[in-house]
């Protein structure tokens, strides 16, 4: 497969790739020139499969439900012989609606929502991390509903809050490990065209992870943590 243009990140694992946006990160890096590893989840076929059946050997895939410590585990050591230039997690969940709060989303929801798209996300950033090169990168996908200085609006409280989590979470990890070298990401794609964004978005994939992919690979060599939209603009926390 020919490559529309080149990458700083040359290998990449991207956690969360089956469909949606992380399968169009996916793609773009191979596109890109990159040599990419793919999880999904469960034993079901995927879109991912299926562009790796096209990829000239330029996608491997890797299975992992991130809720699953021992799972996670199991990937890691699947994994140890490997060296990633750019881990970037994008696995994420909605279950509520977006008029849904604290108050009304169902205990079980509020729970899987927040162990997925916070806890399991940095659990996986800890579990991984060893194998990324020390001038690589570690991105997270969170969202521009995360900042809690932009709220003004309200509307979609639990994934917000759940966004918010990760980016506290995240900037914590950022100060256990001042003086790493790697360039640390909060990556905000925008309302995107997706099973989880839903079909009232106004973006679709080729409008979020085209400049995306581009501003990820603009970070690297530039250590500290970073909250961007898919442009490259700062979100305030």
């Amino acid at each position: 497969m020919s490559a529309d243009t080149t990458t700083a990140n040359r290998s990449v694992l991207v956690v969360g790739a089956s469909r949606g946006l992380g399968q169009a990160i996916a793609e773009t890096y191979v596109r890109r020139g990159a040599h990419v590893v793919g999880t999904v989840r469960g034993d079901q076929r995927t879109p991912l499969h299926d562009f790796a059946d096209s990829a000239d050997g330029a996608v491997e895939l890797e299975r992992v439900d991130i809720t699953v410590p021992a799972q996670v585990t199991a990937l890691r050591n699947r994994l140890s012989d490997q060296s990633f230039d750019l881990l970037f997690v994008v696995a994420g969940v909605s279950l509520a609606a977006p008029e849904a709060t604290g108050a009304s989303i169902a205990t079980e929801d509020f729970e899987r929502m927040m162990v997925t798209n916070a806890l399991s996300t940095m659990r996986v950033v800890e579990a991984l991390q060893d194998l990324v090169d020390p001038e690589g990168t570690i991105a997270v996908m969170s969202s521009g509903q995360g900042s809690i200085t932009n709220n003004t609006s309200g509307g979609f409280e639990v994934y917000r809050a759940t966004k918010s989590a990760l980016n506290q979470l995240m900037r914590s990890y950022a100060a256990r490990h001042e003086g790493d070298r790697r360039a640390l990401l909060l990556m905000a794609p925008g309302w995107v065209k997706t099973d989880l964004g839903g079909p009232d978005a106004p973006l679709e994939i080729s409008d979020s992870i085209p400049p995306l992919v581009a501003t990820v690979d603009a970070q690297r060599g530039t250590p500290g943590l970073r909250y961007l939209d898919r442009n490259g603009e700062t979100i305030p926390w």
